[in-house]
């Protein structure tokens, strides 16, 4: 049982609140004591002064002390039980808020390739199950179990007290009930964990295929995503019926127990009363009280089976959290030194986890202020070299300095803060586009952000939008065009001015006229910045100080746009197939 895992995971989060969580379990601890132990007590008592005796003045009085107790026990124990809810309700509330905060960090911690190979809606669900798990765990145990431990060791003791032999009937059929029930629950979850993986399957297809919607409406695949659907939903159906049904037969076993245990105690009530054992009253009370812990362990049983399946929901994010971060920050970081923008790969070396090598004693320089374009064909390690510059992978051998600073030595949010990238396909918050231009500068002012939005060509369509720069626009960006993501997203990284640029097939969503603009825009941002442009569409490229090409993960030619020309190698046969700087 992962118990130990999960709880340790809580505990970063309940420690800060966990004087509140004491402090509801006494509180609940005295309400179950007054209400299901004390009052029917006293009850008991009202039974056999009356069942005992004709009306009289003494007897009137012993009734009426009975009665203010009474009323000192209701009150008592509603006041008890209120304070152990408002002390719930403030404490999950705020341990809660702490496990989405900590459940947040961790996630970002993990490396890009990691939320490439995970469905984003599936972990979306994982984390929100995590959460809502600690819920239904923390109120299993407030109210259910800890409910249960009082009041029976509450019924015990009385019942030793007055009655041993009920007492021990009650204890001994209590402990085999426990037992078979703690047995069909660990089977049964076993069944709840392959249902709750299930689950996540359904959410994450689900979430796949509305994320492609637009693909399935274009290759008219809403039949074949349909019947791909059918099918996880089918194997969920399968593992939910499973342990629905195997859940339903423990609740057989369970009641058969309680019939047993029914008959057996009003055999002995009825015995110990005809042989003047026991009073009316003390058989009224053995009967609440058995009724009493017949409730609590039905209940515990169902209890059981859900604080499990909570546990197994929360246990999928705790092994999400084992997992560690392939790419990490060293413990001891360096301050960032990066300034200028004097890269080297010295000797870098790379592979896939499947073992393929794509770069192998790779060596490259980029001088301070040099605006580099790369190109080559598809696979030839273009892409691969953004990544491990960002360290979105890691190199397997050699180092990546930055201005005599290997990139290892500090953290990537301050290595990626000293870079202005912007993607082939930028993705924009579910904001607006105020929002999204200053995320690279939070606390750029509405001029700066005017200012870079018409270097890039964005101000005109911006200006034409109803709501301006407070538009929002839709998850991913989905309400603007391609190009208008784009240049949104060149405006970001303008706006960011950092001592490197790196651009991805910046303007490919573009049409020619705004690339020409672009263009010019380019060029007064690369000013004294170093340049990294990635380009399939060579004309992209064509001014850049150098125009270095990649062949199988190695430099198979750099120079300028004429020099590589005039080679006639690898460069000049891919701008014989292009037109206009588009390949053919």
């Amino acid at each position: 049982m992962p118990f130990e895992r999960i709880f340790h995971y809580y505990w970063s989060s309940i420690k800060k609140y966990q004087w509140s969580f004491y402090v509801l379990l006494v509180s609940y601890g005295v309400g179950v004591i007054l209400s299901d132990i004390l009052n029917p007590l006293l009850y008991k008592n009202i039974i056999d002064l009356i069942s005992g005796g004709t009306p009289s003045v003494l007897l009137s009085k012993e009734l009426f002390s009975v009665f203010f107790t009474i009323i000192f026990v209701v009150l008592g124990y509603q006041i008890f039980y209120r304070i152990g809810d408002y002390l719930v309700a403030y404490f999950e509330a705020n341990v809660m808020r702490e496990i989405h905060n900590n459940t947040f960090s961790r996630l970002m911690n993990h490396s890009y390739k990691f939320f490439s190979n995970n469905f984003s809606g599936s972990i979306v669900a994982k984390s929100k199950r995590f959460a809502s798990s600690f819920e239904s765990i923390t109120d299993n145990v407030s109210y259910n179990f800890w409910f249960t431990f009082v009041q029976l060791t509450g019924v015990f003791i009385v019942l030793f007290l007055k009655v041993p032999a009920v007492g021990f009937l009650v204890l001994g059929w209590s402990i085999i009930y426990v037992f078979i029930t703690i047995l069909f629950i660990r089977k049964k979850f076993k069944y709840d964990l392959l249902k709750s993986n299930a689950d996540s399957k359904v959410t994450g297809s689900f979430t796949d295929a509305i994320t492609n919607i637009l693909n399935i409406k274009i290759f008219s695949g809403k039949g074949r995503e349909h019947n791909l659907f059918k099918e996880v939903t089918f194997d969920e159906y399968t593992k939910r019926k499973r342990a629905w049904f195997f859940g339903n037969f423990q609740n057989t076993i369970q009641g058969l127990l309680m019939a047993t245990l029914q008959i057996s105690a009003v055999y002995f009530m009825i015995s110990l009363w005809l042989s003047g054992s026991i009073t009316t009253g003390m058989v009224v009370l053995i009967q609440i009280y058995i009724f009493g812990v017949f409730d609590r362990l039905w209940n515990l049983g169902i209890v059981m089976v859900r604080f499990f399946q909570s546990l197994a929901e929360a246990k999928e994010m705790v092994d999400i959290f084992d997992v560690v971060p392939d790419i990490q920050d060293p413990k001891n970081p360096e301050k960032l030194k990066i300034k200028e923008g004097h890269i080297i790969f010295q000797n870098v070396s790379f592979e896939y986890n499947n073992g393929q090598k794509l770069l192998k004693n790779f060596n490259l320089e980029i001088k301070p202020g040099e605006s580099i374009g790369i190109v080559g064909h598809s696979g030839a390690g273009k892409t691969t070299i953004t990544k491990l510059l960002l360290r979105f992978s890691d190199i397997s051998k050699g180092k990546i300095t930055i201005d005599e600073q290997d990139i290892k030595n500090i953290t990537q949010d301050d290595l990626r803060s000293a870079i202005a990238y912007v993607p082939q396909e930028p993705i924009l918050f579910h904001r607006s586009i105020r929002e999204n231009i200053a995320y690279g500068k939070p606390k750029a002012t509405k001029e700066e952000i005017i200012e870079v939005a018409k270097k890039a060509h964005a101000h005109e369509f911006i200006g034409k939008l109803k709501e301006g720069y407070d538009t929002k626009v839709g998850e991913r960006g989905i309400k603007l065009s391609g190009g208008e993501r784009q240049r949104v997203a060149i405006a970001r990284a303008m706006l960011k001015s950092a001592p490197i640029i790196m651009l991805d097939e910046a303007t490919s969503s573009l049409d020619s006229l705004s690339e020409s603009y672009i263009h010019d825009a380019f060029k007064e941002l690369m000013k004294g910045k170093t340049t990294l442009v990635i380009a399939h569409r060579l004309s992209t490229v064509q001014e850049m100080n150098r125009i270095i090409v990649l062949d199988k993960g190695e430099i198979a030619e750099q120079g300028s746009h004429k020099e590589l020309l005039e080679k006639k190698g690898i460069y000049a046969d891919l701008w014989e197939h292009q037109t206009g700087g588009f390949l053919k």
